[in-house]
């Protein structure tokens, strides 16, 4: 998990200035999922959203199809998403970092929504984070990365 240093979020500058990787891990996750499911590069996935307890960082949204997901680093089985962004975030407090998941029902490239849900739309940023997303995601093979990691989801259970 990368950590921006104090500042970088409410610096729109600095914050565009991030490589895309570390941007749309860092705020920007619900405009990357939002054009994901805009784009549909495949079928049957849908967006869910890892909430943080009272008083804890760690808002995460991603998109999935039940076994596989994707957010920021690419494809992945969703366990292993889950547990990689939960085991980092507990690791950062000593005081019992807990969170609860939850089928995203509001639109994620809507202002409105956004904000209502604590986070920023796409026209509160210093560009246009959509256009950054579509260039983000035209660069990945949707079909080849999701097969990849559907792959270990077959190792695993044979094993």
């Amino acid at each position: 998990m990368y950590m921006l240093k104090p500042g970088i979020k409410k610096d729109p500058v600095r914050r565009w200035a991030l490589p895309d990787r570390i941007f749309f891990g860092n705020g920007a996750c619900a405009i990357l999922a939002g054009v994901f499911l805009k784009e549909a590069p495949l079928p049957e996935f849908y967006a869910e959203r890892i909430i943080p307890g009272e008083g804890f960082a760690g808002n995460h949204i991603f998109v999935t199809d039940g076994v596989v997901a994707f957010d920021h680093h690419g494809y992945s089985l969703r366990n292993r998403l889950l547990a990689y962004h939960t085991n980092g975030w507990a690791s950062r407090s000593a005081e019992g970092w807990n969170c609860r998941l939850e089928r995203v029902t509001f639109d994620l490239l809507d202002r409105r929504d956004l904000n209502d849900n604590k986070m920023l739309g796409p026209d509160q940023y210093l560009h246009d984070p959509i256009a950054r997303a579509e260039t983000y995601l035209g660069r990945v093979n949707h079909i080849e990365a999701s097969e990849r990691a559907r792959a270990k989801q077959l190792v695993h259970s044979a094993i």
